[in-house]
């Protein structure tokens, strides 16, 4: 008789940069920090915790989807690589994504992959040969995975202007793309493990489309809308308006948005849960802005959406952290794990079937959380 194989474990992934700390609403980039790192979340059993932590190079600068793993759980796959230049005082973006090893012991950085384009969300398709990678320039990245090689397969050139994240629908055949200072969303189709070269619809969102999800029974997509704080040149000052969360029905072509919920400032994250039951937002609501703007508050908002058949509908909402990044569920759908950013912590929430619950569980991290993801789900 042969065995049954051991159970996956819920592993989730969190990129850390160390070399960034908003103060006050201000960036500052400290010299004599840590490096950057990804940390490995066993989410299995309740609390989390972390099991591995590897140095890479990674930014809060971009959408929160920038890592993901591999679903054989054997790769992490890291992107909004950059360093900052102490002796100039600027950023300075790079054209690698990053392969971590899963399997080694200790887990360890095994390769960087030279994209030539600066990498901003990514995604692995269900089936975990396929990789996208979305840059800042326009350009979506194809690339196979086979074991742990990855090579280019693709470059697409959607845009001249910035690229945001990035979907692959549970069926693999089609790719969401956000198009952050285009607007809205591009719809690309897969056909074996090749996306076509023009999109095939845009999808409406709000203003500055940043993060997206897609439902496991492949129903349904959310995507953040970051507004006008996410566009490059925004004239005036911003003071934490309300913004948006597109929902877009998949349940047939052509793809269409069907709702846009109203929600605090810049929504940096969006999640779906595994179970389709819900949806989480995590927005900043103004603390990542200086305490003297009116628009300024001392924490952000997590947001629970119950989601059906016929839309979303706000279940609860809860104070978060400053600057707040990712969000996530557990692979059960029982509970949230929040990026927070200035306290350099990941927040636990329990779903409570809708009865939104702090647990008071943290994660401390090295440097401030900025993504947030785990295997295709």
């Amino acid at each position: 008789m042969t065995a049954a194989p051991f159970p996956k474990r819920d592993l989730i992934a969190s990129t850390n940069d160390a070399k960034y700390v908003r103060v006050a609403g201000c960036d500052t980039y400290p010299e004599g920090v840590s490096p950057d790192s990804v940390d490995i979340i066993d989410a299995t059993d309740y609390p989390p915790r972390i099991v591995a932590s590897v140095a890479v190079d990674t930014s809060i600068v971009g959408p929160p989807q920038a890592v993901m793993i591999t679903p054989d759980q054997k790769l992490a796959i890291v992107a909004a690589t950059n360093r900052y230049d102490y002796i100039n005082k600027c950023v300075i973006l790079e054209n690698h994504i990053q392969v971590v090893d899963l399997e080694a012991q200790p887990p360890c950085l095994i390769s960087k992959i030279d994209i030539g384009h600066h990498p901003h969300g990514l995604v692995i398709s269900q089936a975990g040969d396929l990789l996208l990678v979305a840059c800042t320039d326009g350009v979506l990245v194809v690339l196979g995975i086979a074991g742990k090689t990855i090579s280019i397969k693709q470059e697409i050139k959607l845009s001249e202007r910035r690229l945001a994240s990035v979907a692959i629908t549970p069926d693999g055949t089609a790719a969401l793309v956000t198009l952050r200072d285009d607007q809205g969303v591009a719809v690309l189709d897969i056909v074996n493990g090749r996306v076509a070269e023009v999109p095939c619809q845009r999808i409406s969102t709000g203003v500055a489309p940043y993060a997206i999800d897609i439902s496991n029974d492949g129903q349904w997509a959310v995507v953040g809308n970051v507004g006008l704080g996410g566009l490059i040149s925004s004239p005036g000052i911003s003071v934490g308006d309300q913004d948006s969360a597109t929902l877009i029905s998949l349940a047939q072509r052509p793809f269409r948005a069907v709702q846009h919920l109203t929600v605090p400032s810049i929504p940096e994250g969006v999640a779906i849960s595994p179970d389709n039951r819900w949806i989480a937002v995590l927005a900043m609501d103004g603390s990542n802005l200086p305490p003297t703007n009116p628009g300024s508050h001392p924490q952000g908002q997590l947001l629970l959406f119950a989601l059906s058949d016929k839309g979303a509908i706000e279940a609860a909402r809860l104070p978060a952290g400053q600057a707040a990044q990712g969000v996530i569920f557990s692979a059960d759908s029982q509970y949230i794990l929040a990026q927070f950013n200035v306290e350099q912590q990941i927040a636990v929430y329990a779903v409570n079937n809708g009865d939104l619950q702090d647990t008071g569980t943290r994660l401390p991290v090295k440097g401030g959380p900025s993504s947030l993801r785990a295997t295709p789900r």
